[in-house]
């Protein structure tokens, strides 16, 4: 993404997520050609009710069966 910034292959990003968060690149902070944002895409009154209707869902899942739908792999 830096070097397509800086190399004038793509004129401009607007960014809410990044590899490492919440470690932002410092060089993308630098160029005016880029937006940064605290993750905020997701926030949308639909996004997060589904969100807190999957949390409950896993949780009802976990009580009932010992299991998640959506379970986090170990790392």
């Amino acid at each position: 993404m830096v070097a397509a910034l800086t190399g004038g292959r793509i004129a401009g990003a607007a960014l809410d997520v990044f590899t490492g968060e919440p470690n932002v690149p410092a060089e993308l902070s630098t160029l005016d050609s880029v937006v940064l944002l605290p993750h905020i895409g997701s926030a949308t009154h639909e996004t997060r009710r589904t969100m807190g209707d999957l949390a409950f869902r896993n949780l009802r899942n976990f009580m009932e069966k010992g299991t998640l739908i959506t379970p986090v792999p170990k790392i």
